[in-house]
């Protein structure tokens, strides 16, 4: 067994703190970002995709770095605690801290990509497959932090490798936050990239969002599986966490899509 004694400070210099969380989102997105422009240049260099200019995804970074805040820290508050944020606005704001959303970024990053590309003019999948193949390394770099605070921790467990997180009980619990980060991280990473580069995917704008939304809500709901529901929801209908149900979602969309994409091909 493992007793958790990580501090999610990892510097004070007391007017600010440097939190494990906030560098996952910074080092998630640079890391990114980087990986995305060698995409783009495999792309213009391999394909006839000469119009993607890396240039035009540095212009997109901020667009993306407010759809991932403003749409996680909204569908966290909207989805899974606003009975506690209605009553305590400011701290809204306090992001450092955690509490943000998957689903809700994801919509945020739709939002954002369809407004970017609407106004450069560029078509909107080939900017959403080209973000599937990188968001498993903020996913993973996420949910190692979700560790480091002690927050989103497993049930109860007798493995050898169970964690005892202090704050909670004294009892071992499952790292559920490893096993997502293995899982949506690791594995969704390898997964998506094999399909977007060896097997040329990225060719085909839409697949390999459609795959990424469908790999992810597979890897979310095995881990669910694992993963203490929060307190003040608990399960839906006995059974269903809040993540459980909106990766279901998720799951259908990424099948219709694909279902869309297919039956487009057959008229053209």
């Amino acid at each position: 067994m493992f007793t958790h004694n990580f501090d999610p400070v990892l510097i004070d210099l007391y007017i600010v703190e440097v939190r494990w969380y906030s560098l996952a989102y910074i080092f998630g997105i640079l890391i990114g970002w980087i990986y995305a422009k060698r995409i783009i240049k495999h792309l213009k260099t391999n394909s006839s995709l000469n119009d993607l200019k890396t240039k035009d995804f540095d212009d997109f970074i901020p667009y993306l770095v407010i759809g991932i805040i403003l749409g996680g820290r909204l569908g966290y508050v909207l989805i899974y605690n606003f009975d506690y944020y209605i009553r305590n606005l400011h701290e809204i704001f306090y992001i450092w801290e955690g509490g943000m959303s998957f689903h809700g970024g994801l919509l945020g990053i739709i939002l954002a990509t369809i407004t970017f590309t609407r106004i450069r003019k560029i078509y909107t999948f080939i900017y959403l497959d080209i973000i599937s193949c990188v968001a498993p390394i903020g996913l993973f770099l996420g949910r190692i932090s979700n560790f480091i605070n002690g927050e989103l921790y497993g049930k109860a467990t007798d493995l050898p490798w169970g964690v005892i997180f202090p704050n909670v009980e004294t009892f071992a619990r499952h790292p559920s936050q490893i096993y997502e980060a293995i899982l949506e991280g690791i594995v969704l990473f390898i997964l998506i990239n094999f399909f977007a580069l060896k097997k040329q995917l990225l060719l085909k704008a839409g697949y390999v969002s459609s795959l990424f939304l469908i790999f992810y809500s597979i890897a979310r709901i095995i881990g669910e599986n694992f993963r203490e529901p929060d307190k003040h929801l608990g399960y839906f209908f006995n059974y269903f966490s809040m993540g459980v149900i909106l990766s279901f979602i998720t799951f259908l969309a990424g099948c219709f899509i694909i279902f869309l994409i297919k039956k487009n091909e057959q008229y053209n």
